[in-house]
């Protein structure tokens, strides 16, 4: 998923990516991450996940993410994870998903990056 990724610092890989939310769940997205569980933000930081953020452009209700990872390996295996399967399908009755009901997520190519 994440293992081409070159953009790198001292703080790990930075990365970006898009996702498609449902027209009209802007507050439902809101709510949902504002209350994140406790077992799936532990599950990222031990992914060793940071600087995670994620934008809404409301005029195509487009999410854009960007995060830094530590080890892009671990980040690959947490498609795996029972909480992370978990949480996929609370999410995917407001997002696109794929077939096993992860987000459809499109890989973002860095132009810029000023430290």
């Amino acid at each position: 998923m994440f293992m081409d990724q070159e953009n790198t610092n001292e703080a790990g890989h930075r990365m970006g990516f898009k996702m498609q939310l449902h027209k009209g769940f802007k507050e439902e997205y809101k709510r949902r991450h504002e209350s994140l569980w406790p077992e799936l933000k532990e599950l990222l930081k031990v992914t060793g996940i940071s600087e995670y953020s994620i934008f809404l452009d409301e005029t195509t209700y487009s999410l854009f993410g960007v995060m830094t990872a530590k080890n892009l390996k671990a980040l690959d295996d947490l498609p795996n994870h029972p909480v992370m399967k978990k949480w996929w399908n609370y999410m995917k009755d407001i997002m696109e998903t794929n077939d096993d009901n992860s987000p459809v997520s499109i890989p973002l190519e860095e132009v810029f990056y000023l430290s």
